[in-house]
C-alpha cells in the first residue's frame, strides 16, 4: 500500500496523560498547505481526542496517505494497530481546516478495543481451516495475526489460498480470515475483483504507443508506460512494425489489445482531468493489461498482487470477449479504491467496492463518449450476444439475478455484485432522476422505495465528483450503506455547501434507494 508520508507510528500512551505525537506548536513549525503540516497537526488531534477515535493505550497509528485540498483544509488517513497486531477496520481519517485545526473525523469503531491477542487455535489449525473451505493450487500462506474490528471485535489468524477458482472461473487468491479463538471461518475475500464492459470493438482510435528499435510497443509513455500483453503467449508486450494495430477482426490476436489499450487510456484521462488523481495509485505509475487471458474465459478482473488487469475472449456463444471501455474503467477504479478507501470485499462494503467500479466505469465511459460504445446506464449490454445487460442502474432488480434496487438488513448476505445494487441504484438517481425517460436511445425507469418522494437528477458531473470525494476523504475499509450515505453528505457539503441543491439531492436519492 502507497503511503504518501510516513511520519513513524503514533503511540498512545496509558491512560493518555501523554501522547507520542508533535503538539500544535511544534507542528506550527512546519508550512501550512504542505502534508508535513496536515500530518502534524493532524497526529496532534489523534492524541488529544482519544474518546471520538474510539483509542486505547494499546493502540499506534501508521500515516496511510494525504490529501491537500487547493482552499488549504486536509484529510490524514492513518491505519491503526492493538498491541502490535493490524486492526482491519480500525483506519481513520482526520479532516482538518486550513489553520491545522481538526473540523472533523471518520473512523468505524464503536468503542475502544479491549481483548486478549493471544490464540487458542494454532496458526497450523487455521490454515487447514482455509484450505479445507477453499481448495487451491497451493498451500495457505503462514498465518498471521489480526484484530478485525467490522462488528464484533475478534481476534483472528488471517491466510491467503492461492489458486482458487470461484463458481464464474476465475482463478484467485482468497484472503480467509479464521477466529484465533474458536477456529471458525469468519469471513474470506478474493484479491481478484470481477466485473464486466461493453463490446469487444472501439473502432479506430489513437493509440500512444513507444518504438523500440525498429519496432513498436503498444506501451503508452505519456501514461505511466501503460502497456498491453498477450496472456496466450507467454504475457508477451504486443509488438508491430507499422504502428497500425489490429483490423476490427476477432481473428488478429491485435483486435483485442488496442480495445484494452484504448480504454486504460481513457480511464486515465478521466481519473487525471476530472478528479486530479495522476494514476491508479495517484503516483504516476502505470498497470498493464493482460488478453486472450485462458480459452472461452467468460470475465474480467483487476488483480492489486500484479497491478494488472486481466481480460477473458467470451466463449463466442453466448459472450463477446470482455474487454471495453467501461472494463477498463472498472478493474482500475478496483485499484483506485484499494488505494484509498480499501472498501473491504464482502457484505455491505463489499457491495461499496463494486458499485464504486459500476460508478466510475460508467462514468468512463460517458468521458470517452466513444460513438462505437454510446455511453449508458447499462452494465455489459454488449457482453453477451443477445445483448441482455449483466446490471442495470436505473434498476438493479431486473436483471432477475437477485440484485437489490432497495436496501434492506439482510441486503450484506448477498454476493457482492448484487448486494452493489442499492449504491448503483442511489447513483442514478442522483445522476438522472427517478421516473421514466430516455437517454441516448435507452429507455429507463427508476423507482423509489418505501414510497420515497420522486427524486431529480444534478448530472453526472455533480454525482461523480461526489462519490470520488466520498470514496478517498470519508469511506473507511468498513463503511456500511449508512456510512455511504454520511460520507456522501460530507462531500457535497464540501463541495457545494450544506443548503445546496446537490447536497439535497444526495440526501433524497439514498432515500429513495431505501438508506436512512
Amino acid at each position: 500500500m502507497k503511503r504518501i508520508v510516513t511520519a513513524g507510528t503514533v503511540a498512545l500512551a496509558a491512560g493518555f496523560a501523554a501522547v507520542a505525537v508533535a503538539t500544535p506548536s511544534q507542528a506550527a513549525t512546519s508550512r501550512a498547505g504542505t502534508e508535513a503540516f496536515a500530518v502534524s497537526h493532524a497526529t496532534a488531534a489523534l492524541g488529544a481526542h482519544p474518546a471520538e477515535f474510539a483509542t486505547s493505550d494499546a493502540d499506534q497509528f501508521q500515516v496511510r496517505n494525504t490529501i491537500l485540498e487547493p482552499d488549504g483544509t486536509s484529510h490524514v488517513r492513518y491505519d491503526r494497530t492493538f498491541r502490535g497486531l493490524p486492526v482491519l477496520g480500525g483506519d481513520v481519517i482526520v479532516h482538518l481546516d486550513k489553520a491545522g485545526a481538526m473540523r472533523a473525523m471518520s473512523q468505524a469503531l464503536a468503542a475502544p478495543l479491549s481483548l486478549s491477542t493471544n490464540p487458542t487455535v494454532t496458526a497450523q489449525r487455521a490454515a487447514q481451516a482455509a484450505m479445507a473451505r477453499f481448495h487451491g493450487t497451493g498451500p495457505a500462506s503462514t498465518p498471521t495475526l489480526a484484530i478485525d474490528a467490522a462488528g464484533t471485535p475478534r481476534l483472528v489468524w488471517t491466510t491467503a489460498v492461492p489458486g482458487v477458482t470461484d463458481d464464474e472461473g476465475t482463478t484467485t487468491t482468497m484472503t480467509v480470515l479464521v477466529d484465533a479463538v474458536t477456529g471458525t471461518l469468519t469471513d474470506a475475500w478474493p484479491d481478484a475483483k470481477t466485473g464486466s464492459g461493453n463490446g469487444f470493438n472501439v473502432g479506430t482510435v489513437v493509440l500512444d504507443t513507444t518504438q523500440s528499435g525498429s519496432t513498436y510497443q503498444l506501451k503508452d509513455p505519456g501514461r505511466g508506460g501503460n502497456y498491453t500483453v498477450d496472456s496466450g503467449n507467454g504475457n508477451a508486450i504486443f509488438t508491430d512494425t507499422d504502428n497500425v494495430w489490429g483490423n476490427g477482426s476477432l481473428s488478429n490476436r491485435q483486435t483485442i489489445a488496442v480495445d484494452a489499450q484504448y480504454g486504460v487510456a481513457k480511464t486515465w484521462d478521466y481519473y487525471k482531468n476530472v478528479h486530479g488523481r495522476n494514476g491508479i495509485a495517484n503516483d504516476g505509475r502505470g498497470s498493464y493489461n493482460a488478453v486472450h487471458y485462458g480459452s472461452g474465459y467468460n470475465n474480467a478482473f483487476w488483480s492489486d498482487s500484479c497491478f494488472c488487469m486481466t481480460y477473458g475472449d467470451g466463449d463466442g456463444v453466448t459472450y463477446n470477449p470482455f474487454v471495453a471501455i467501461d472494463v477498463a474503467g472498472h478493474e482500475m477504479s478496483h485499484g483506485v479504491t484499494s488505494r484509498t478507501a480499501n472498501l473491504r470485499y464482502s457484505g455491505e462494503s463489499g457491495g461499496l467496492n463494486e458499485a464504486t467500479s459500476d460508478i466510475f466505469g460508467t462514468a468512463v465511459e460517458f468521458y470517452a463518449n466513444n460513438p462505437k460504445d454510446v455511453p449508458d446506464y447499462l452494465i455489459g449490454e454488449k457482453i453477451r450476444k443477445n445483448g441482455q445487460p449483466l446490471r442495470y442502474m436505473d434498476d438493479p432488480a431486473k436483471d432477475g439475478r437477485g440484485s437489490a434496487t432497495c436496501y434492506t438488513s439482510t441486503v450484506g448476505n448477498l454476493d457482492v455484485h448484487l448486494s452493489s445494487g442499492v449504491a448503483n441504484h442511489y447513483f442514478y438517481l442522483l445522476a438522472v432522476g427517478s421516473g421514466a425517460r430516455t437517454i441516448n436511445g435507452v429507455a429507463y425507469n427508476s423507482p423509489t422505495c418505501n414510497g420515497a418522494p420522486a427524486v431529480t437528477g444534478i448530472g453526472n458531473a455533480a454525482a461523480e465528483k461526489i462519490w470520488y470525494r466520498a470514496l478517498t476523504r470519508y469511506m473507511t475499509s468498513t463503511t456500511n450503506y449508512k456510512g455511504a450515505r454520511t460520507a456522501t453528505l460530507n462531500a457535497a457539503s464540501d463541495l457545494y455547501g450544506a443548503s445546496s441543491t446537490q447536497y439535497k439531492a444526495v440526501a433524497a436519492a439514498w432515500t429513495a434507494a431505501g438508506v436512512n
